[in-house]
């Protein structure tokens, strides 16, 4: 079978979805576009795949060239190719997911980002390209992933509280959770450690402070326990 150069003629996108954390819910980083096609419009920090990248590294570059953040949890996602997903022609874009303390970390507008926030992600009704899709396609690998992984560790700062660990679970979920059964499954998976300490410069009584155990969890899998919430 010969191949025309039709078959050469697709370029290649990487867009992230940046979810943050800032104790009551769940956000999203956008940036404002401040080049065609959809000048003007709220956006995921996405471009073009250079000629000599892969995608790792394209993802990598972008999320640093559009919004100064690196060294993040990345996570490939889904492949999007409808053919007119991009208004100058055919584009195949990659999506990815990172998971970030807001805390943190100050994401800052470059390059062709005019503007960048983080946004409720319940506010967001449409966004530039096909992205509000890409979005609600990351979110549901985000909620998977999350009952069964603890990834959403990444969310929350090293030292947090069981209220904001269950905040993060009900944002992220999308519904509320009954504090006791929560508190229960956390306490009998012991993948948190009791630091003996407790939050400062509260108006309420303080809560106790805990933080996530790696080396437990990953011992744990290691001899066949599973993580499940």
């Amino acid at each position: 079978m010969s191949f025309s150069y039709e078959y050469f003629k697709s370029a290649f996108s990487v867009d992230n979805v940046i979810f943050g954390f800032d104790k009551t819910d769940l956000n999203v980083l956008l940036i404002k576009r401040g080049e065609e096609p959809f000048v003007g419009d709220w956006a995921l920090p996405g471009a073009l795949v250079l000629p000599d990248e892969d995608l790792d590294e394209s993802a990598n570059r972008i999320l640093k060239d559009l919004t100064g953040l690196e060294n993040v949890y990345l996570k490939q996602v889904h492949t999007f190719g409808a053919v007119e997903r991009h208004p100058k022609g055919r584009v195949i874009t990659v999506a990815y997911f990172s998971l970030v303390n807001t805390t943190d970390l100050k994401p800052v507008a470059a390059s062709f980002a005019k503007e960048i926030k983080w946004t409720r992600i319940q506010d967001i009704d449409s966004l530039a390209f096909d992205h509000h899709k890409i979005m609600a396609t990351c979110l549901k690998k985000l909620q998977e992933e999350l009952r069964f992984k603890p990834i959403g560790f990444e969310l929350l700062p090293e030292k947090f509280t069981l209220t904001e660990l269950q905040q993060l679970y009900e944002a992220v979920l999308g519904t509320e959770l009954d504090k006791r059964n929560f508190r229960k499954k956390v306490s009998k998976m012991k993948i948190i450690k009791d630091l003996n300490l407790y939050q400062e410069g509260v108006a309420h009584r303080p809560a106790r402070l805990y933080s996530f155990d790696e080396e437990y969890y990953e011992e744990a899998v290691e001899n066949g326990v599973t993580f499940e919430l």
